[in-house]
């Protein structure tokens, strides 16, 4: 299933805290965590995203605490895949984890500019940038992965595998 939406963009190492802060950790209620996502990277960003859109950013996104509220509150904006030139590694594994696609993709986080429409395909491992009519590949998923990604994360995959 391809994601498509309106690029937001951040920068370099874009911390867990910037993310959801810790201020509101206190809660695993997803609309609560949706409602305070990345407001202390961007405090526009929670009136502005639109169910699809999809987060582009640069090097070590995803750095900080391991903190699996961060890529739920992602995940719980409407957001629906975050390409990033690299991700912190605890940040890709809760990820995967949450169900939530992330790619990296260096030419990807160069060129997409804040609102460009954007479409990813992790079976396919190609990001089209409509907007300027470009494509950037990247390493497709593998079939576990595309699986846990399309369960909705690790357990419900399980829980599907279990039955």
């Amino acid at each position: 299933m391809p994601h498509k939406g309106r690029a937001h963009k951040f920068g370099d190492n874009i911390n867990t805290d910037e993310i959801i802060p810790a201020r509101y950790l206190n809660t695993t209620n997803r609309q609560e965590l949706a409602s305070h996502c990345m407001e202390d990277a961007d405090k526009n960003f929670t009136k502005s995203v639109k169910p699809g859109d999809i987060i582009v950013a640069g090097k070590n996104f995803g750095c900080g605490s391991s903190r699996e509220h961060a890529p739920i509150a992602i995940k719980a904006s409407g957001v629906s895949c975050v390409i990033a030139e690299s991700f912190a590694r605890i940040f890709a594994r809760n990820s995967i984890n949450t169900g939530l696609p992330i790619v990296e993709s260096k030419q990807a986080s160069e060129r997409i500019k804040a609102g460009n429409i954007v479409m990813v395909s992790t079976k396919m491992g190609i990001i089209r940038n409509l907007t300027r009519k470009e494509s950037y590949g990247f390493e497709k998923y593998p079939p576990f992965m595309q699986k846990i990604i399309k369960s909705g994360g690790l357990m419900n995959s399980i829980a599907k595998h279990v039955k």
